[in-house]
């Protein structure tokens, strides 16, 4: 609670070992404050939070199992990329020789071998978000959690996270990942869970969720001439523009095709993640 406000509101979720599982919703549907109560830093009011089979992530014995790379990037500007990742290695209990090896394995991960002393000030914005995901790293956590991971990045860079988040997940870590972009939940999570209002409205496969609140594929037909359909087909016809929502594209198609109808443009529009999340949250624009 904030407030008046009731920013997670009985939300409750299972993440299995490793899994990339998305968590997606609006501006302030509650998503970053789920992540804040995951790593132990905000108490929730009620319910519990079990990481590998322990409560309470404000522990450090818990704490140690979990990367968090926040939306806000969380390093220090003034320091090299080396120098950030070996401050936050010591403070997960990393010292001599085995935080060399991590550090040396983080930089490499983030891609900052020939950068690895220059100050985080002079690095993009690229590779401020790969030394973020790297910071998150270099203790080796089994769990990953990942708010906005990509925000601000060239696609060279977005690319590449995506590979190391996949390469991540083929290792057997556990992630947690939150964005605004669809495609991203698309390909890189196991499962997905949509939450507005801090309340979970689904959860599933992105297939699954398609499969039951995507709605049906949008055919769009425009025609030479204004062609003769037959009475019992179903759509909206004006002059020589055909559109239909049905669940059988591939019929309706042969269907206009025999009406000897000739076609200009088809445009086939399939149910995807972001017309789930639309139709599951409406459009309406959300600025706070």
């Amino acid at each position: 609670m904030y407030g008046d406000l009731t920013a997670v509101d009985n939300l409750s979720f299972t993440v299995q070992d490793s899994e990339t599982f998305g968590l997606l919703g609006p501006n302030g549907a509650g998503k970053t404050t789920t992540i804040n109560m995951l790593v132990g830093v905000l108490e929730p009011d009620s319910g519990q939070i079990t990481v590998n089979n322990t409560t309470d992530p404000s522990q450090t014995q818990v704490r140690m199992q979990i990367g968090n790379a926040p939306q806000a990037l969380a390093l220090y500007e003034d320091l090299t990329g080396e120098e950030n990742l070996a401050f936050f290695g010591r403070l997960y209990g990393l010292s001599g020789a085995r935080l060399k090896e991590r550090v040396n394995w983080a930089v490499k991960v983030a891609r900052l071998e020939d950068r690895r002393t220059d100050q985080a000030k002079k690095y993009s914005g690229g590779m401020k978000r790969r030394l973020n995901l790297a910071i998150a790293l270099v203790h080796d956590p089994p769990v990953l959690l990942l708010d906005e991971p990509t925000v601000g990045v060239d696609p060279q860079s977005r690319n590449f996270i995506f590979e190391t988040i996949e390469k991540l997940r083929e290792e057997g870590r556990t992630i947690i990942y939150t964005t605004h972009y669809m495609e991203e939940a698309e390909r890189l999570c196991d499962r997905v869970a949509i939450i507005d209002h801090g309340q979970l409205l689904a959860i599933g496969t992105v297939d699954e969720l398609i499969e039951k609140f995507g709605g049906h594929t949008q055919i769009t037909v425009d025609f030479a001439t204004s062609p003769k359909l037959p009475t019992n087909l179903e759509g909206s016809l004006d002059g020589t523009h055909f559109s239909m929502a049905t669940p059988k594209p591939l019929e309706v198609l042969n269907t206009l095709a025999n009406s000897k109808g000739k076609f200009h443009q088809v445009k086939i529009e399939r149910p995807d993640l972001e017309r789930v999340f639309l139709n599951l949250t409406g459009r309406s624009l959300r600025d706070q």
